[in-house]
């Protein structure tokens, strides 16, 4: 049987209406977006899983925090607000507010890789890999094997395979491997968490061959929460001291702000100690983003941030976070669907792959699954599989994913039981009818990050 739902430990104050259209204006809407869940305009969404980043309630300290933000272009105390709060709970000398998670991609990552060396990490996501290629290196992932059997319950399955990491190293050359990246959660990989030991064991052998090691701390806060409810040490340990001994272990992290630190727009880049590193990041923040205190945000956004970096970290917030994660799985495993498990922090990552047997890689059955939950319930997801790992950067052919997942990724404090109940309904009636569904061409699609832009039509057999 499935679990009981974690009731919200807070109270609804505002409400925003959602509009509910028939299935036949649905599908009309998904042929006009040309079967891409991100040409959809917002509001013909129901329930709206297409990402968890930016699409989160605020509390009413951080809508107080909006009216209180400072506005002046340099040096305005929100931005020292958000430092010294950022330096207590990461413990770097060196922080850089920048727009969002990408933003902080391109302000680091130009000055760490060029052409002819590589990224390693235990999994690159989307805008990570574009802007290593971007920068003229190559993405290589290295996630623990037991990722790739969506079936198999093993406790960190976001874990970096640090056999085959140093093996990398050996191949390449140490001199070419510009820089680590651990991805907290494991994204890619279904939202699986990565343990303190595995972060731990990557920085020993980063520190062997002299090698950067860099956090994507996207999603920080639940990894530290599933640290404590797993990870044999860390039971009494507070979220707060186990986020402070992940980042003890690196040199610098880019962060999408828009996740845990549960605001609508905004991000971070940190750098231990390395002051030649963070001069150069603020020059390429004045280029790219605007003055080093405000890093492409308001100062109502950089007075949310910080609020946000404290909530993000509570402990009831985060058990009540990653149980609606476990009450969706376990709806499913009481209808027999395949997903990523044990269920992630941030999402349910369906496995449209064994929902759809008949659909080959090549013709996208995750994105075939995102179509099909948005025509049966008005419900907007998106492809974690073949269609957004795109093509071959020297090659031009498609790659083959690892995995073909559906990913329901779930706001922050905004759906409630019902919601999730709708997700759970539309997956079974779907599973129902899997042997009719068909897989999908692509018929344009952009050079870099296609998934975003690209046009798909049904494949007719």
């Amino acid at each position: 049987m499935g679990v009981n739902y974690v009731p919200e430990p807070f109270r609804i104050k505002m409400v925003e209406t959602i509009k509910m259209l028939s299935r036949e204006e649905r599908e009309q809407k998904i042929a006009e977006a040309k079967y891409n869940t991100f040409n959809l305009k917002g509001e013909d969404v129901y329930i709206d899983l297409l990402t968890d980043s930016g699409t989160n309630a605020m509390s009413q300290e951080q809508w107080a925090g909006v009216m209180r933000g400072d506005e002046a272009y340099a040096g305005a105390s929100s931005y020292y607000k958000l430092i010294e709060t950022a330096q207590e709970i990461f413990g770097y000398k060196y922080i850089q507010p920048v727009h969002q998670g990408r933003a902080a991609e391109k302000v680091l990552f130009g000055l760490l890789m060029g052409e002819g060396q590589y990224s390693i990490s235990n999994m690159h996501f989307d805008t990570t890999r574009a802007h290593v290629e971007l920068a003229g290196a190559r993405a290589i992932d290295c996630v623990v094997p037991e990722a790739s059997n969506p079936a198999k319950r093993v406790p960190f399955k976001g874990n970096m395979d640090v056999e085959k990491l140093e093996a990398l190293i050996n191949e390449h050359g140490a001199d070419k491997i510009a820089v680590v990246i651990m991805t907290v959660t494991n994204n890619s990989a279904g939202g699986q968490p990565v343990s303190i030991q595995n972060v731990r064991e990557t920085a020993k052998i980063c520190k062997k061959y002299g090698i950067r090691f860099c956090i994507d701390a996207a999603r920080y806060a639940e990894n530290a929460y599933f640290v404590k409810q797993r990870e044999e040490g860390y039971a009494d340990k507070s979220i707060k001291e186990i986020v402070k001994e992940m980042f003890s272990y690196a040199d610098m992290f880019t962060m999408s702000a828009k996740k845990d630190t549960i605001v609508n727009m905004g991000g971070l880049v940190g750098i231990k100690e390395d002051e030649k590193l963070y001069q150069a990041c603020k020059g390429r923040t004045i280029s790219f983003e605007g003055f080093v205190t405000y890093g492409g945000l308001s100062g109502r956004d950089l007075e949310s941030l910080a609020i946000g970096l404290h909530e993000g970290l509570d402990e009831n917030y985060l058990r009540y976070r990653i149980g609606q994660m476990e009450y969706l799985a376990g709806r499913l495993d009481d209808a027999g669907i395949a997903y990523q498990s044990p269920v992630g922090g941030h999402g349910v990552f369906v496995d449209a792959k064994a929902m759809f047997p008949h659909i080959p890689y090549y013709e996208f059955p995750g994105q075939a699954l995102a179509i099909e939950l948005y025509k049966e319930a008005g419900i907007r997801t998106c492809d974690i599989g073949s269609f957004m790992l795109g093509n071959n950067p020297d090659t031009g052919k498609q790659l083959k994913a690892n995995f073909e997942f559906t990913r329901l990724a779930i706001p922050r404090r905004v759906y409630t039981q019902s919601h999730i109940d709708v997700m759970a309904n539309a997956l079974i009636a779907i599973k129902e009818k899997a042997n009719k569904v068909k897989g999908y061409k692509i018929t344009w699609e952009p050079p870099i990050l296609r998934h975003f832009q690209a046009h798909l039509a049904p494949v007719e057999k």
